[in-house]
Formats: C-alpha cells, structure tokens, sequence
C-alpha cells in the first residue's frame, strides 16, 4: 500500500502518543482517520486539533479496548460512516508503574489490566476488524505495536509490561501466517516504536485505569515521565518523539515490510547477544 490517499485508518490509542501523530500524519496524506481512544475529552479535542491542522475527514470515538463488545461497536461504526478499513493500528497501550518493582509483589489488578489492554486489545481488534477487512475484498494492513522492550527481549525491571509485548510479537508472526493463506490482499505487521525511549505520556495512563481494575496497590510508580526514566536511570539516549516513530512505520507499510523496526545498533547487538546465548543453550546474560 503506497498511497494512503481516500484510505480509511483506525487508529486506537490515537488520542495522544503515537496514535496521534499516526493520525496527523495519515490524514495530511488524504487518508479519513478514526482515532479511537477511552480518554473522550483528550481524545475530542485530538481530533479537532488534527482535523484543523489538515483540513482532513478526523472523527474521534470512544473505545475500551479491554472490553470485547466495544471494539466491536467500534468496527460497527466504523463500516457504517466509510463502508471500509484499510489500516487497521492496534496500537493502545499501558504502562503499569511498575518499574524497579519485581514479579511477585505486583498485583494481580495490575496483570489483568495490563494484559488486557496491550494484548487483548489486538485480539479484540483483531476479531472485530480482520474478518470484514478480508470480506470486502479490499487492500489492508494490521499493524500491531509491540515493543523492543519484550517483543524482541526482556528487561527485568518491567514484567508485565514485557511479558504483554512478547506476546504482541508472537500474535502477529502468527497473524501474518495465516493471512497469507487468505491470500494477498490482507497482511499483518507489528509495529516497534524507537529507536530510543519514545516521548509518550504511556507512564500516565493510570489515569485511566476502569473501576474494574480496582486501585493499585499504593506505590509510587519509579518514574512519571520519560525523561525521569532516562534521567534517573542514567541512559545516554536523546528520546525519539512520536512524529518520527509515525514517520518510519508509513515508510515501512508502503515498503510491505512485517518488521517495522528502526535502525538501532544497540538493538542489534542486544538481539544478536540473544540469540547467540539461546542458540548455545547458555543461561541468560545480566541485563542489570
């Protein structure tokens, strides 16, 4: 897919982040984007802010990914105001609070929502969108975002948040499979925001925890931005924003690649690395 002009994309989590500047970036393109989101009055005035920045077709509607009935309400609203979906973003997505903190002191709330938004958020999106995707016979692309941070390896300081992407990565290479025996018209891709700490408000997104969750435990979450995450863990990185993530995953799609991964050396070693120790049945190399 080479030309977003007049495509219909579906973006959740698209009120702010990534889901944003995929929006404005899609919809300066000519493309009629849905941002859907749980945050309403965020998602709203996202909306109207790209809408008047583009003069593109922006409508913003509310979604909890955590819930099946509501992407399906979604991709029911969806066909009703376009009659299609060609970029489907399975992007929403939770940070927990959970850093320097280990896996067995950590709430089982925390799991649940956790998991229930980083990974079945795409299975819901997934069994709402893909089969009315292929029934139309039309061109299309599911992107699911993962992250180097578990869907490649596994930092120890974030279980939950690690153990969700891991399963992101492993949901799509198996997506793509089996779209490939629906033929060509339909495919997959999984989407690694980088190639440094993304500038999000991810670290925030307690603030949109549902009343099912119950509250967390009470602890004060290590870090509330990323730059206290770089500042306080000592990283020597610039953050990437938003703009350039959306940047490199359009050029990624229109090349037809699965592997919408930035160029990273030190990801590249760190994987390498991985992969050597797996292949040699050695134990794991400290990541602290």
């Amino acid at each position: 897919m080479r030309d977003f002009r007049d495509r219909v994309a579906v973006i959740t989590g698209g009120a702010s982040g990534v889901g944003r500047a995929l929006g404005a970036q899609l919809a300066a393109e000519g493309a009629k984007i849905v941002l859907a989101d749980i945050d309403q009055a965020r998602l709203d005035a996202t909306a109207a802010e790209i809408a008047t920045e583009t003069g593109g077709d922006v409508i913003g509607l509310q979604v909890d990914v955590t819930k099946a009935d509501s992407v399906e309400a979604l991709a029911e609203a969806v066909w009703a105001r376009h009659g299609a979906v060609h970029l489907l973003f399975n992007n929403a997505g939770v940070g927990l609070g959970e850093a320097q903190r280990t896996i067995w002191s950590l709430p089982t709330s925390d799991w649940h929502w956790g998991f229930d938004v980083n990974l079945f958020g795409v299975v819901y999106g997934i069994r709402s969108f893909v089969p009315r995707m292929l029934a139309s016979g039309e061109e299309g692309v599911v992107i699911n975002t993962s992250s180097s941070n578990g869907g490649l390896r596994s930092l120890p300081n974030t279980p939950i948040y690690a153990a969700s992407k891991a399963a992101v990565t492993s949901i799509s290479e198996v997506l793509y499979q089996q779209l490939l025996r629906e033929g060509d018209r339909v495919r997959a891709a999984v989407l690694f925001p980088g190639p440094h700490v993304v500038n999000t408000s991810i670290l925030a997104s307690k603030r949109n925890r549902p009343a099912d969750y119950g509250n967390d435990d009470g602890n004060k979450p290590a870090y509330e931005t990323m730059e206290d995450l770089v500042r306080t863990t000592g990283l020597k990185m610039a953050l990437t924003e938003p703009e350039e993530v959306a940047a490199f995953a359009l050029e990624g799609i229109r090349a037809g690649r699965f592997w919408l991964l930035p160029e990273s050396s030190e990801n590249d070693d760190k994987l390498r690395e991985r992969m050597t120790t797996l292949l040699a049945r050695a134990n794991p190399v400290s990541a602290w």
